[in-house]
């Protein structure tokens, strides 16, 4: 049988583990939170943040001679074995909870508390030698710690975004520089507009992706202002007037996270508008991917009765009834990475403007949708650079051809037989089926010399202005 040890807290008794280090209110959220089965532990960055944020406020409040330096000491150390990959098994709390992150910053004192006992060479439990609250929480309340921790482990992540977001970036202008070169049909409206180059075309997403970074870097910026010090509602209580700018200086050098304290701290504990931000720039980043994703589907359309302009690699067969067929499988995974992201934003929003007063109860959704966010887009954009446009491939002569029979090209003849004269002939070529160079050339509106400069696909990817003077 398992053998437990009795703790107490406002409800009453309970045993618990004797082989856990968690504690009495860790074991009420486990029971009162199943909700989607995900422990705070399947997040080790947030772990890790509760662990760099209990270390700093043990070295503040030990310099500060709040904290007997043994006991800072020992909460240290725990912390750091934390850091290293330890006791996070301990960390077992559902990821949404009610009480606004309140069982998330037990967790992590209950664990901390108990294993720097044991570093002093107490038995778990003997919580009148390190206490969760008096000692581990000591400055601190659930409202400044959980939220930093959010905020260190969104910006940790981000990194991570950013760095997938460069590789699919690089990826995209490595395939610019490489079909630079082949002449296709610009579309409008899925109609024929005018000659570009695929070159063109890739170079364009790879702008795309890297606008984005751009703007993950901005949001970042407002993520990385927290709230330490506030404690309940913003205004310090129990904290020593220095606390606040000393612990974000320990944090900010033990975690590497260049943190910085909010000059409001009343506003900074209500407000989730950077959550807000962060999120409609993922949305942005995923509806863009989306967007990439449809194009490069309806480009490789085929190979028979699409457009076949490209070829996808294949990475699956596509089919358990049509031999041979093979499906667009990675931007087909990455549109559904993005359409998930988009519903993240909403319940996002909706849980952000549920505040109320001092303090917004909903920030756990918030985290869990934004967590999923970034952690998706992050495999998406490497599953499409490295699955999907390093081996992209291009159909040369499928693509000048269609350039060739296009009536596109008669946009390029408005400078010099005028819009009318363009219209007729664009109209004659699709009834008719003939090429707009044999028809203009028919009835002498430009010498074959003018028409072969003109209507040179290769002149039409750039800017350039031909009139006849």
């Amino acid at each position: 049988m398992t053998t437990t040890r009795l703790e107490h807290d406002l409800l009453g008794e309970r045993e618990v583990p004797a082989d856990r280090y968690y504690g009495v209110q860790t074991l009420r959220a486990l029971e009162n939170f199943s909700i989607t089965g995900i422990p705070i532990s399947h997040y080790p960055r947030l772990v890790n943040s509760l662990a760099y944020i209990k270390k700093a406020a043990a070295l503040a409040n030990a310099e500060l001679g709040l904290l007997d330096p043994q006991i800072a000491e020992a909460i240290a150390r725990a912390c750091d074995e934390i850091i290293a990959g330890k006791l996070h098994a301990d960390f077992v709390v559902d990821v949404i909870q009610g009480g606004a992150g309140t069982s998330t910053n037990m967790n992590a004192n209950e664990v901390i508390a108990n294993r720097a006992l044991e570093i002093l060479g107490h038995e778990k439990g003997r919580y009148d030698v390190i206490h969760p609250l008096n000692h581990v929480n000591l400055s601190q309340s659930t409202n400044d710690v959980y939220p930093t921790a959010i905020r260190l482990t969104l910006s940790q992540k981000m990194d991570g975004l950013m760095v997938e977001m460069k590789r699919l970036q690089d990826a995209l202008a490595a395939k610019g520089v490489e079909f630079a070169d082949v002449i296709k049909m610009g579309r409008t409206q899925l109609q024929d507009a005018v000659p570009m180059t695929l070159g063109q075309e890739f170079g364009a997403w790879a702008v795309m992706v890297g606008e984005d970074i751009q703007r993950v870097q901005e949001a970042q910026s407002l993520i990385r202002e927290i709230n330490m010090g506030a404690t309940a509602i913003g205004t310090g209580l129990n904290a020593h007037p220095d606390y606040a700018e000393r612990v974000t200086a320990k944090l900010r050098g033990i975690s590497g996270v260049p943190v910085v304290e909010s000059q409001n701290l009343v506003e900074a504990t209500q407000d989730t508008g950077a959550y807000v931000q962060l999120s409609g720039v993922l949305k942005r980043v995923a509806v863009k991917l989306s967007k990439i994703c449809n194009d490069l589907r309806l480009l490789a359309s085929g190979p028979r009765a699409g457009l076949h302009e490209i070829n996808l690699p294949p990475m699956a067969p596509g089919s358990s009834i049509m031999p041979g067929k093979v499906n667009p499988i990675i931007p087909e995974v990455v549109n559904q990475v993005a359409f998930e992201v988009i519903g993240n934003d909403l319940t996002v929003t909706m849980a952000a403007e549920a505040g109320q007063l001092e303090l917004n109860v909903m920030e756990p959704v918030i985290a869990y949708n934004l967590f999923t966010s970034l952690d998706m887009l992050g495999r998406g954009c490497r599953t499409l650079a490295e699955r999907c446009i390093v081996g992209i491939t291009a159909n040369r002569d499928e693509c000048r051809r269609m350039v060739e029979h296009s009536i596109g090209l008669v946009t390029a003849l408005n400078p010099l037989i005028g819009y009318e004269k363009s219209t007729e002939v664009a109209a004659e070529a699709l009834k008719s089926g003939r090429s707009v160079y044999d028809i203009v050339l028919e009835k002498g509106y430009l010498t074959k010399a003018e028409l072969d400069d003109v209507l040179s696909p290769e002149n039409m990817t750039r800017p350039r202005f031909v009139h006849r003077r």
